[in-house]
């Protein structure tokens, strides 16, 4: 524990030294805010519409806040976390072999799992942070509007369960290399290529359809956006974020064995 706990302090006090943080986090809230905006303005446009048409004496539609702000919303920022996670994550193995310090950690009495967990959990923290920035443009529709909390809240748990996911398989990608940019470049295509199957398998025979729907990040996480949490979508992100750890950590310990 104490050794996890050493790791864990250590990488997550290098993202706050560094100006790498900092910037990720103002590029997301610039992307996320600008996104959110705009969505709302769109909705605020149809609000409009809709109801010069009552005023008119025409039928005024429901229009429901979830499902056309928070919805889309949601929906956009799982590709922003795409782009933004192997950003995070480059550095945190495909350094340590760049400067050599690999070696040092694997020839310590450290465990592998507790070097991997600590810098899992880090990112993750630091993740979990940024993700929490964004509960400003939940206050802003509480303000205005009122949006209903359940679908919001398990949203977010569904975020934090992808991020999870996510930072597993940048862990994955940088340890396959000791270049950060190869890193970055590795583990978005390892993720693009995750997102893609949800919607490969629209074209796919339904025996093979519902197979790569099962193994869709994407499909596991709508449930969570519409406000259901699903122990079986709990059990699918956990058992992926197991498994790229796994994988990590018998990359990491081939190296140990090579020496």
């Amino acid at each position: 524990m104490r050794n996890f706990l050493a790791i864990y302090t250590k990488e997550l006090r290098s993202y706050f030294v560094s100006p790498v943080a900092y910037v990720i986090a103002g590029v997301f809230l610039f992307l996320s805010g600008y996104l959110f905006r705009n969505i709302l303005m769109q909705f605020n446009f149809w609000c409009l519409q809709f109801g010069q048409r009552a005023q008119m004496g025409g039928e005024m539609p429901s229009l429901n806040l979830n499902e056309m702000v928070v919805s889309q919303f949601f929906s956009v920022m799982d590709f922003i976390w795409l782009l933004v996670v192997p950003m995070l994550t480059m550095r945190l193995i495909a350094e340590e072999k760049k400067n050599g310090t690999i070696e040092l950690l694997m020839t310590s009495p450290i465990s592998t799992i507790e070097i991997l967990l600590g810098k899992f959990f880090a990112c993750l923290t630091l993740y979990t942070m940024i993700v929490a920035l964004t509960g400003i443009y939940c206050v802003i529709l509480a303000m205005y509007g009122s949006p209903d909390w359940g679908p919001i809240f398990s949203a977010y748990f569904g975020y934090l369960l992808l991020g999870g996911t996510f930072i597993g398989v940048g862990l994955l990608a940088s340890s396959l290399t000791e270049n950060q940019i190869v890193a970055v470049l590795l583990g978005f295509g390892m993720l693009l290529l995750l997102w893609l199957i949800d919607w490969s398998a629209s074209f796919a025979g339904p025996t093979a359809a519902k197979i790569l729907q099962y193994v869709s990040i994407i499909e596991h996480l709508k449930d969570f956006q519409r406000g259901v949490i699903d122990t079986k979508d709990v059990v699918f992100f956990l058992s992926f974020i197991f498994f790229t750890l796994f994988i990590t950590s018998r990359v990491l310990e081939s190296r140990r064995w090579r020496r």
